[in-house]
């Protein structure tokens, strides 16, 4: 398929800017990819289409706040510090974006607040990519601490607008985030609660995780009409034992396995066995899904309204087919749910 196929006009007025006030109270659409049947309903609803057997599949990974603001040193010029990840934990060495980057050079020095933190700049990577160094001493828990006082929830520039606000450290993270390390929520996973946890568990419903430690390149836009020439950042991701087991016991009794979110899903196709079952791994996937792909692990989907030609969209589109996506799209639009992270919710099945 081609880049232009994934092309749509998307009222500005539809990125959300703000989640649901309650997390469960979004808005859910419901595909069904047998009958081409689209329903409206609210995500605590979700519970209806599944029971004893089936299997949740989440990604338990949890968003550091990533984004820094510094002072240039003898200039005082305010930059911009985004977080990649981190190279080195002994020196404190890390990937970073910077902006605006026409003033950053090797060998500049970095002055975050009042803090003592001082970042020295090593290396250029691309025209905004750089890479520091933290000139720290102390334990690393201070460091991590420093770091995160200092941070801001890294909520994605190119659909929220709005400044980040204090409730957005708790409101961009789910409630089951564990491991630290993405740059960017799985927002498919921001709508559970509790409540909608424990009675998925009173259902019989088996619940797992994966990790998978989002970075920007999730978001990072295509620029080729010919999506095979693609190339997606590679993402460091763990599927452990009990995933697999939960998964491939759902499998082999012909349940449902739902996928929370396109980075969860990611994972799971990149560990797929000779068999065409879950395997344990880890390491780094680039993996890049768009139609047509067949699905080896998840025979459900849940994930949010995407924006137009994302990665993300692609693999919902090859997920739900691509006739029915961009239909339910055009009803999205029209019935005014709201896209990208704190958006609505869509479900597969």
């Amino acid at each position: 398929m081609k880049l232009s196929e994934f092309k749509f006009d998307l009222p500005e007025n539809l990125l959300a800017q703000h989640p649901a006030k309650n997390r469960d109270e979004a808005r859910l659409m419901v595909l069904h990819r047998d009958s081409g049947k689209i329903e409206h309903r609210v995500f605590k609803d979700i519970i209806e289409y599944f029971g004893e057997g089936d299997a949740f599949v989440l990604n338990d990974t949890k968003v550091f706040p990533a984004r820094l603001y510094g002072n240039k040193e003898k200039t005082g010029a305010k930059i911009e510090v985004f977080l990649l990840r981190e190279l080195n934990k002994e020196i404190h060495l890390w990937d970073v974006l910077v902006d605006p980057a026409r003033k950053i050079r090797v060998g500049n020095k970095l002055y975050f607040g009042e803090s003592d933190m001082v970042a020295e700049v090593i290396d250029n990577t691309t025209s905004r990519g750089r890479t520091i160094k933290f000139l720290f001493d102390g334990p690393d828990e201070e460091f991590y601490k420093a770091l995160h006082d200092l941070g801001e929830t890294p909520l994605p520039r190119e659909a929220i607008t709005r400044e980040a606000e204090p409730a957005d450290k708790e409101r961009y993270q789910t409630i089951y985030a564990k491991h630290t390390g993405a740059v960017a929520a799985p927002s498919a996973g921001l709508h559970f609660t509790r409540e909608v946890m424990k009675r998925l568990e009173i259902k019989g419903v088996d619940v797992t995780s994966v990790t998978l430690h989002i970075g920007l390149g999730t978001f990072r836009p295509v620029d080729v009409e010919d999506l095979t020439k693609h190339k997606m950042d590679s993402e460091n991701f763990i599927v452990p034992a009990e995933a697999v087991a939960v998964v491939n016991k759902a499998l082999d009794a012909k349940k449902r396995v739902c996928a929370v979110g396109t980075t969860t899903m990611r994972a799971l196709e990149s560990s797929v066995s000779a068999n065409s079952r879950l395997k344990e791994n880890q390491g780094w996937t680039d993996r890049f899904i768009f139609p047509p792909y067949d699905f080896k692990i998840a025979n459900a989907l849940l994930t949010n309204f995407h924006m137009p030609e994302s990665t993300l969209m692609m693999m919902t589109s090859a997920f739900a087919g691509h006739a029915l996506l961009t239909e339910a799209y055009k009803l999205a639009i029209k019935e005014k749910y709201k896209f990208f992270s704190y958006g609505d919710a869509m479900l597969i099945l």
